[in-house]
């Protein structure tokens, strides 16, 4: 367990216990996978003056920086992880709404809420990010310790755009991985009934075989008629399952093996044909 420091005013640092998640985390992926993420979090902090801004992943018991830019040594990357009860977002997470703040020693609500005492903030913007099947992924956030109009329509609306654009590419990834999910089982029960197909073609032939020669000895010694006639019937229709067991493992083949050979002749007649 790491520990870091944030100044909080002019008072004494607080230590607050950091956990720290393996970059390689599924949201961490999936929020890094999104064209020009960085240049995103770099257009927030620069159109609204504050010097921290994240993506985060939030849940009931965890926040989680998945993207981060930091212009104020804050001290968080991306996988650092905040007690989410001593988040803002944890609140959005609960309510779905976006927080503005532009001056939190000015704001009524926050003004004495432990978050921004903890984390020494003055200003903060946070909109939630919530992806197109319901869930909620988490926020969009940036912070400042010092005081930051936001609350005006141009950021809220810059927020609202990026928090959608987060929210589609995130649900995109998902259901791309749903979809190749299926794709890679679909191919793999495929696989499988081709191989029983030629399991069973195989094994068919020998009882067929069985059959059919038992059909031509019958037809050979009985000179009684109706035992003649019910071989020929048998011998008949062993040859119309081998068609059949030829047709399945030619469909096995193509599937499973090198494609079906064919054996091309030319064709002198075919050819003045096709040259006229």
């Amino acid at each position: 367990m790491k520990q870091k420091f944030y100044l909080v005013s002019n008072l004494s640092p607080i230590p607050v216990n950091l956990k720290q998640t393996p970059i390689a985390d599924p949201a961490i992926a999936a929020v890094s996978n999104i064209p020009l993420i960085d240049t995103l979090l770099e257009v927030v902090c620069h159109s609204t003056g504050m010097g921290f801004a994240a993506v985060a992943k939030v849940t009931e018991d965890r926040w989680m920086a998945c993207c981060v830019r930091d212009e104020i040594s804050f001290g968080l990357g991306p996988g650092g992880e905040l007690p989410v009860k001593t988040t803002i977002c944890d609140e959005i997470r609960q309510s779905r709404e976006p927080v503005v703040i532009d001056h939190v020693a000015k704001d009524a609500q926050f003004a004495m809420h432990h978050t921004p005492a903890m984390y020494g903030l003055q200003s903060y913007i946070s909109f939630p990010i919530i992806l197109r099947n319901g869930e909620f992924f988490g926020t969009l956030c940036a912070i400042d310790p010092n005081p930051h109009v936001v609350k005006t329509d141009e950021t809220m609306g810059l927020f609202r755009l990026f928090s959608d654009l987060i929210s589609f590419h995130l649900s995109a990834g998902e259901e791309l991985q749903v979809a190749e999910s299926l794709l890679q089982n679909e191919q793999k029960q495929s696989r499988m009934r081709e191989q029983f197909i030629a399991i069973l073609g195989h094994d068919l032939r020998n009882p067929v075989t069985a059959i059919s020669t038992s059909a031509q000895f019958l037809l050979q010694l009985s000179p009684d008629e109706h035992v003649t006639r019910m071989a020929s019937l048998i011998h008949n229709s062993t040859k119309r399952i081998n068609i059949l067991i030829d047709n399945m493992l030619d469909f096995a083949m193509g599937h499973l093996g090198d494609g079906i050979v064919l054996n091309a002749t030319s064709n002198t007649s075919l050819r003045k044909h096709c040259c006229r």
